[in-house]
């Protein structure tokens, strides 16, 4: 009998407790776990230990799964133990997993294996800014980061605003924390005055900011404090 990968969701933000943002329904399948392959041990673990779970974190094994693990024999290995019946659950390091996550790479070779895949209800920063944004929920697209070199940068903003005004599709992405300013003023000086921009900062947190203006109104406003933290900017 095959064992089965449940997708466990996380808090976006440090600061937010776990139970603050998640089911309780979610408890029950953590507690019967002790596999976990997840994004970083260390965050998992601190994540499990807040959430309270009846097991003792250091019986759980864990198994890393990011950016730096090869699609092939090495995620083969993580499923594995789900193939000889034992469950697992997946943990990206905030948020959900499998969403602009390396998660995708086990989901992917467990339904090649049959493994049964149930993703578990818990905070999306995409679904999160788009919902509180006021732009086209109905048609959007997440596109990861940028480019980081201003010139590419700026050909892929305007691609982005083309395609939010002629397909009427909001266009989302993101940018490494330590950059987010850079790419506000790029996105400031390349975008049109009559385009919609949402800045979507510590989603779920306490100092939790969305706001969507058009660009025009962002050059007359005080921008917030943006430097270091996560941040979802959607155009539309």
């Amino acid at each position: 009998m095959l064992g089965t990968l449940y997708l466990i969701p996380c808090p976006i933000s440090d600061e937010t407790h776990p139970w603050d943002v998640l089911p309780q329904t979610n408890r029950d399948v953590m507690d019967s776990l002790d596999y976990f392959i997840v994004e970083n041990t260390r965050s998992a673990r601190r994540f499990l230990s807040r959430a309270g779970i009846e097991r003792a974190i250091d019986t759980l094994e864990f198994r890393e799964l990011n950016e730096h693990t090869a699609a092939g024999r090495e995620v083969e290995e993580l499923v594995k133990p789900l193939l000889e019946g034992r469950s697992a659950g997946v943990i990206s390091e905030a948020g959900v997993p499998g969403v602009a996550d390396p998660g995708a790479l086990v989901v992917e070779a467990c339904h090649r294996h049959g493994v049964k895949v149930v993703p578990l209800v818990g905070p999306s920063s995409i679904i999160l800014s788009v919902m509180a944004s006021g732009l086209n929920g109905q048609s959007f697209a997440f596109n990861g980061y940028l480019p980081v070199k201003t010139p590419e940068r700026t050909r892929a903003i305007r691609n982005l605003e083309r395609r939010a005004h002629v397909e009427k599709q909001s266009q989302l992405f993101i940018e490494a924390p330590y950059r987010n300013v850079k790419l506000m003023e790029n996105l400031l000086l390349t975008l049109s005055p009559d385009t919609r921009l949402t800045l979507a900062i510590d989603i779920t947190s306490p100092s939790e900011y969305i706001v969507t203006r058009t660009v025009g109104e962002w050059k007359r406003a005080t921008l917030p404090e943006m430097n270091k933290r996560p941040a979802i900017f959607i155009i539309g």
